[in-house]
């Protein structure tokens, strides 16, 4: 069991050893499309990339009926992965719909032995995430 200081120390070292690694500027929230935002996640008992829609309902609503449309596309040619929720439940209870690949192996932010494959699924997963919004954003935001 890690107190809360010496949590907060790993996952400090985890994001930075990881910017290190991949060392890149990555879009996140620097989408200009209100709402629209991509994110890592990274606890201690899974990882995850995501795209999530949050915020005013009617934006919500309008990209997340552009991205179904793009759905076979993401899937077939970017992420096979993917998995789309309209109706997602964050654990502060907040509603957003979000498309996310989640790593299907046991990781841990404590565990230091899993970084490296985390890393690599974070960097590879959500640069293909990125050249697809690239590609596709004037048809998203349109």
């Amino acid at each position: 069991m890690f107190s809360k200081e010496e949590s907060r120390l790993l996952r400090q070292e985890f994001w930075t050893s990881f910017g290190k690694s991949f060392p890149r500027k990555w879009i996140l929230y620097d989408t200009k499309l209100k709402g629209f935002s991509f994110k890592f996640h990274f606890d201690t008992k899974s990882a995850l990339i995501a795209l999530d829609l949050e915020d005013d309902l009617e934006f919500r609503i309008k990209y997340w009926e552009k991205l179904v449309a793009l759905k076979s596309i993401l899937i077939d040619d970017f992420l096979p992965e993917a998995i789309f929720e309209e109706e997602y439940l964050l654990d502060n209870e907040k509603e957003i719909s979000r498309i996310y690949i989640p790593l299907n192996e046991k990781v841990s932010i404590h565990n230091k032995n899993t970084w490296r494959t985390v890393m690599e699924f974070f960097n590879e997963n959500m640069s293909l995430f990125e050249a697809f919004f690239e590609e596709y954003k004037d048809v998203i935001e349109d």
